[in-house]
C-alpha cells in the first residue's frame, strides 16, 4: 500500500506510556493500588463482565476528592514499531478523511470524527476492561477504537494474514463501526437483540459484516486513488477469512458451531468485504436486510 509517513496524530491517543493502561486512584489521600491489585481486579471484571475499576476511577462524589491519572511517560518503541505506528496514523487519518467526504454523499449524513487509542496489554475505556487478548474493539460509550500494536504479531503468526493491506483492513472495520454509531445502527441493533434474546448472535453477525463492508467501501475509495499496490486486495480479503468465527473455532480444537458466530463466517466475512470493495458504495452494506 502505498502510504506516507508524517500525517497528522490528531486523531490519535497514545497511552502506550502510561502504566497498566493508565489506571488511576480516587479520594482526598490518593488511594494507590500495585500491580497485583490491579491484576485481580482485572480478573474479576472479566470474570464477571463488570467494569470494577469503575469503582476505583470514576467521578468522585464529593467535589473535594479527585481521581489521580498516571502521567504519560516516554514510549519506548523498536524502530519497527515507530514505522508501524506512522503507519496507523496514516490509515487513521485516510479512513476518516474518506468517510468525512463519502457519508454525507452516499447516507445523508455528517460523519463525526473518532480517536483511535493504542496502549500495551490493558486498558480501560468507557465499556469496561480490556485486555490484549481481546483484540482491536470499538467502544460505542466514547466513540473510540483501541488496539494494541502487539495484536498484528499475532494476526500475521497466528493467524497468517500478513500484509500492510491487512493491517489497514482490521483499522478500518473498527472505524466501521463508529459510522454504524453515528447513524444509530448500533442502537438499533441492541434494542433488537434485547427484544429478541433468541437473535442476539445472529444481529451480532450482521454487525460486523456490515463492518466488513464498510471496510471495503473504504478500499475501493483507495484503489481508485492509486493507493494500491500489487497483492493488496489479497491481503485484505486473508485477513477477512483468517479472522471467522469458523476458522478460529477450529484453531481452538472445537467443532463449528454457527448458533455461537458472534462476527461471521470466513465466507461470509470475505464477501461482505469484497461487496465493499467491489461496489464503492454504502448502499450496498445492507447486511441487515440481506438474507
Amino acid at each position: 500500500m502505498r502510504w506516507q509517513r508524517g500525517t497528522s496524530d490528531r486523531d490519535i491517543e497514545d497511552r502506550r506510556g502510561r502504566p497498566s493502561g493508565g489506571f488511576g486512584g480516587v479520594g482526598g489521600g490518593r488511594m494507590r493500588i500495585g500491580l497485583g491489585g490491579l491484576v485481580v481486579i482485572g480478573l474479576l471484571s472479566l470474570l464477571f463482565g463488570q467494569d470494577f475499576f469503575s469503582l476505583l476511577g470514576g467521578l468522585p462524589a464529593d467535589p473535594g476528592t479527585s481521581v489521580a491519572v498516571p502521567p504519560d511517560r516516554p514510549v519506548n518503541q523498536s524502530a519497527e514499531e515507530a514505522e508501524l505506528y506512522e503507519f496507523v496514523k496514516f490509515v487513521v487519518n485516510d479512513v476518516q478523511d474518506t468517510w468525512t467526504k463519502l457519508l454525507p454523499q452516499q447516507a445523508g449524513a455528517q460523519y463525526v470524527r473518532s480517536t483511535l487509542v493504542l496502549y500495551r496489554d490493558a486498558v480501560r475505556s468507557a465499556c469496561g476492561f480490556a485486555d490484549a487478548s481481546s483484540g482491536p474493539f470499538y467502544c460505542p460509550g466514547d466513540r473510540k477504537v483501541y488496539i494494541d500494536l502487539g495484536f498484528y504479531d499475532e494476526l500475521r503468526a497466528r493467524f497468517g494474514a500478513s500484509g500492510d493491506f491487512a493491517q489497514a483492513y482490521v483499522i478500518a472495520h473498527e472505524f466501521g463501526h463508529h459510522i454504524q454509531n453515528v447513524l444509530g445502527i448500533d442502537e438499533q441493533t441492541r434494542r433488537a437483540q434485547r427484544r429478541r434474546p433468541d437473535l442476539q448472535n445472529e444481529l451480532s453477525v450482521r454487525l460486523e459484516l456490515q463492518a466488513d463492508c464498510l471496510a471495503g467501501v473504504w478500499g475501493h475509495s483507495t484503489a481508485e486513488r492509486k493507493l494500491l499496490e500489487s497483492g493488496d486486495v489479497e491481503e485484505g480479503l486473508n485477513a477477512a477469512a483468517a479472522i471467522g468465527d469458523d476458522r478460529i473455532q477450529r484453531m481452538s480444537g472445537r467443532a463449528v458451531q454457527r448458533d455461537a458466530f458472534t462476527h461471521g463466517s470466513s465466507a461470509q466475512r470475505v464477501a461482505w468485504f469484497r461487496r465493499g470493495l467491489e461496489s464503492g458504495r454504502f448502499a450496498s452494506c445492507d447486511t441487515f436486510g440481506s438474507q
